[in-house]
């Protein structure tokens, strides 16, 4: 039996915690339809690796060159899963999905179960492991590519006893740092390239020299925006290192920490960070979507920089009291005065 037969047989007997439907492996067609597109998650390492790996796996498999998009969590809520064929990785499974010849390959938690699409999930591996597991069936792997796709998956896990953590999250700022796209141009799209990268220099020097001075600075600058939020304003150094800290070190009495970002196309994105899966639920108040602990959200395109997003955040976290009805009918009996 293959990897890719096991999969997704393991998924009809629930061995897994996905599921799948309709034709699969088990009723005797081809292993994976070929897609249309591919469909990807901009904002981090494990969705750069996940969607590079399922092009290179189309190619091998199609002879062919595969589209690849890749979008953040408000911008793919607003995409129409238009392809008659796709494969969609480290983004959630929504029953939108749920369509005949396409397959999902990602690892957040949903209730939505598939009855046409093929899922592949594993809450315990990266999106991007469980990519490189398909890929390897058909013989595309390589150490190389087994040292990246570790280091992804120490970091997207945030494995913080593992001995590559501090190495992995190097990896993991490329993205954050640099752009999914600016990052593919630099490396042509070959994943092999980011393997001991010169940029990799400058992650791990704003690591010891930008993270200690920031993480001091922000903790003499936390803003509460509800009971159980609090915004940590930032200035230098890796805003998710630093927030980790804070919580680490129960720095602030908010369980949720979030901080602010500007990107270049002026969209204001917020990342949410928590110890005992609150930070997901937050983020979905605001379109956003992610793990448990460590979720994102890009908000409204009206909100233009940072006390616009202050204010905006602060009036969905806190929703003005529902008023009474003006002038009720109870109201307008106990006003009358009845004359014997």
């Amino acid at each position: 039996m293959t990897h890719i037969q096991y999969l997704v047989l393991a998924l009809l007997s629930n061995e897994f915690s996905g599921q799948t439907g309709g034709d699969g492996i088990g009723c005797g067609v081809d292993p994976l339809p070929k897609p249309d597109i591919i469909l990807t998650h901009e904002s981090d390492l494990d969705g750069f690796v996940a969607g590079l790996l399922l092009q290179r796996l189309a190619r091998h498999l199609f002879k062919t060159e595969v589209r690849l998009e890749a979008y953040n969590y408000h911008g793919w809520k607003l995409r129409e899963p238009r392809e008659k064929s796709a494969w969609v990785c480290d983004l959630c499974f929504e029953p939108r999905l749920d369509k005949p010849d396409w397959v999902i390959v990602d690892h957040h938690a949903t209730e939505a179960r598939p009855k046409n699409a093929v899922m592949i999930h594993d809450l315990t591996k990266s999106a991007g492991l469980l990519c490189y597991q398909l890929c390897k069936e058909q013989g595309l792997g390589s150490p190389d590519l087994d040292r990246l796709v570790r280091l992804n998956d120490v970091a997207d896990l945030f494995l913080e006893d593992d001995r590559d953590f501090i190495p992995a999250n190097d990896y993991a700022n490329l993205v954050k740092t640099y752009g999914f796209w600016n990052l593919h141009a630099l490396t042509g799209g070959r994943l092999e390239a980011l393997l001991d990268h010169p940029l990799l220099e400058v992650m791990a020097v704003k690591r010891r020299i930008e993270d200690p001075i920031g993480l001091e600075w922000s903790r003499r600058n936390v803003l509460p925006l509800s009971a159980t939020v609090g915004y940590v304003d930032t200035v230098v150094g890796n805003n998710n290192a630093i927030v980790h800290q804070l919580l680490e070190q129960g720095a602030t009495p908010y369980p949720v920490l979030l901080t602010l970002f500007r990107k270049a196309n002026s969209a204001v994105v917020a990342s949410f960070r928590s110890r005992n899966g609150e930070a997901l639920k937050v983020a979905e108040q605001f379109q956003g979507g992610g793990h448990a602990n460590a979720s994102g959200a890009t908000l409204p395109r009206s909100v233009k920089n940072i006390p616009d997003a202050l204010d905006y955040l602060r009036s969905i976290l806190n929703p003005a009291p529902r008023k009474e009805a003006i002038n009720s009918l109870e109201s307008l009996f106990d006003g009358l005065e009845i004359k014997k």
